[in-house]
């Protein structure tokens, strides 16, 4: 089956061969944990390890695009919205591998297979999605990104230029791309609305900003056949977007998703979802990916708003606590380490910031450790039982060689120590 980066007509190839280690040491994760489970729904998409995978994806993704950006910068609130539909194609590509995976969980008798033959057969499905597919959408997302950046750079001239298209005009670049080539349109042109590059996996292809009176203006039907005609084929539609105006890496409707997903609101340039389109799973795991993603930017606004807070009516108090003989400081570093420590009840993790004298003054000292990490500045751990959502966590405090004590961050549960041989 043919899914995203794939195409009947032989793409204009990246040279240079790409390796993702994090990704697949994420990968056997990843597979751990289908490996225990019943089924696959949109629903999985949000287990943790699942996610674990999304964001490791996502990290390829976002590095193609500071890659490009590097060329032509571009504003935060674009730059965030073009990583925001990494992480969306991310999460829907990673529920197509989780669905073509599972069947293999079992053998033709219907019993489970060992883990390792299990892992083993499924190595082809990690080859085909996270390194030949992910080479060419590794290339798409940095030319998407670098051709937003410049049609960022195109609307704050206004219409002073014209806009030409131009290819590297070599032996690689396919004969109906060379066809664009010099097509020289205004920018209010609906041509640029469709057929701004990129035009095909690893198209090459940019547009430049060119004097009014050198380049005569093109036949703008001419040129829309032409485009047409570029981008011809099973994705064809996936291909007419502009990056620059949607301001993302990859278009609703792409390999992964449903060609209605063009008119969805939900897409990630639009907030809501059109009536028409069928409740069905692709379209289940879309919204879950979303939830998750405005759930993200909530979390990061408060841990923001914390800090703030933290920086002005915290750091560089102290306290006294059961346990521990000197005053207890805090530190940007401790309160930082503690917002960005996961935990299961993370957002009232992070209020308990607001609280955190109160906190310690009532805490109980139930632990200390010597400093295991060879850090030659501490000395030692304790450990304090608070209670956050109810239930316990733990308050860690750092206590340097120099007898100073400080808050370090704020933990679900107490590591067991590994035994010692």
């Amino acid at each position: 089956m043919k899914l995203a980066a794939e195409e009947d007509e032989t793409p204009e190839e990246a040279e240079e061969t790409m390796e993702f280690p994090t990704l697949e040491a994420g990968w056997m994760l990843l597979m751990g944990w289908l490996y225990q489970q019943a089924g696959i729904s949109p629903e999985s998409l949000t287990a943790e390890e699942v996610q674990r995978f999304i964001r490791t994806h996502t990290d390829v993704l976002d590095n193609a695009v500071d890659t490009a950006l590097k060329e032509v910068p571009l504003d935060d609130i674009s730059v965030q919205r073009l990583k925001e539909s990494n992480y969306v194609f991310s999460g829907i590509k990673t529920f197509h591998e989780l669905n073509e995976t599972f069947p293999s969980l079992l053998d033709e008798e219907g019993n489970r297979k060992p883990f390792n033959q299990f892992l083993n057969d499924v190595q082809k499905v990690y080859d085909t999605y996270n390194v030949q597919y992910l080479r060419t959408e590794y290339n798409f997302a940095q030319a998407s990104a670098l051709m937003a950046a410049r049609w960022k750079k195109f609307e704050q001239d206004g219409d002073r230029y014209n806009l030409q298209y131009r290819t590297m005009y070599d032996k690689r670049v396919r004969r109906t791309h060379r066809m664009l080539h010099n097509i020289t349109l205004p920018i209010e042109s609906p041509f640029w609305d469709k057929y701004f590059p990129p035009n095909g996996w690893n198209c090459r292809c940019t547009v430049v900003q060119v004097r009014k009176d050198k380049y005569p203006v093109s036949n703008e039907q001419e040129a829309m056949n032409l485009g047409s005609q570029a981008t011809a084929g099973k994705y064809q539609e996936m291909f007419m977007f502009n990056p620059g105006k949607r301001m993302t890496t990859f278009p609703a409707y792409n390999g992964y998703t449903l060609r209605k997903c063009n008119r969805c609101e939900v897409r990630p340039d639009k907030m809501k979802l059109a009536a028409d389109i069928p409740d069905n799973e692709v379209c289940r795991a879309c919204r879950l990916l979303q939830e998750m993603r405005a759930g993200k930017e909530r979390l990061q606004e408060q841990r923001k708003a914390v800090r703030q807070w933290a920086k002005e009516n915290l750091v560089g108090k102290t306290v006294l606590v059961q346990g521990i003989q000197n005053p207890v400081e805090f530190t940007s570093n401790g309160i930082k380490e503690a917002l960005n420590q996961p935990h299961k009840f993370v957002r009232a993790k992070n209020e308990a910031v607001y609280n955190l004298i109160n906190l310690l003054k009532d805490a109980e000292h139930v632990l200390e450790r010597p400093d295991e990490k060879g850090n030659p500045m501490v000395m030692k751990y304790h450990y304090l039982r608070i209670r956050i959502a109810d239930e316990d966590s733990f308050a860690v405090i750092r206590e340097l060689v120099d007898g100073r004590c400080q808050f370090y961050s704020i933990v679900e549960k107490l590591k067991k120590r590994k035994e010692s041989d």
